[in-house]
């Protein structure tokens, strides 16, 4: 099932439009060393998924390691928007907190995928659980 949502950073200087994978069923995050930093929820979108409606020249991008992964973020107020993943290259990891209407605290559950031992270097799987509860 894809969803067609609207995204954007936090000034509002990069927006786009995603169409999910499966909805939110695909939300996760990982434990790699630059994820764990960053922390943001991700969810899955196709590399065709994502269309640009503002702001292409304000994306700048950041790799590491390998360098497969490719990060992007706003130039003007640094949020991470998507990734396109070392672990699919052919699937967008989207942060959660750009789409509008959604917050990452809206998923009681978050699956943490093993990305320390990652799936491309012959580990990975799920590495844990993220949830929470509010008061």
């Amino acid at each position: 099932m894809q969803q067609k949502v609207s995204a954007q950073c936090h000034c509002g200087a990069v927006a786009f439009t995603v169409e999910l994978s499966d909805g939110f069923n695909t939300i996760r995050r990982c434990n790699c060393s630059f994820c764990r930093m960053r922390g943001a929820v991700a969810v899955s979108a196709p590399l065709s998924g994502i269309k640009m409606t503002k702001g292409q020249d304000k994306l700048t991008e950041y790799r590491f390691n390998t360098g497969a992964a490719v990060h992007f973020f706003c130039s003007v107020c640094g949020i991470y928007t998507f990734h396109q993943r070392r672990s699919n290259p052919e699937q967008y990891g989207v942060n959660v907190a750009c789409i509008e209407g959604v917050s990452p605290f809206d998923f009681p559950k978050v699956t943490v995928m093993d990305g320390v031992h990652h799936p491309k270097d012959g580990g990975g799987g799920v590495a844990g659980y993220l949830t929470f509860t509010s008061e």
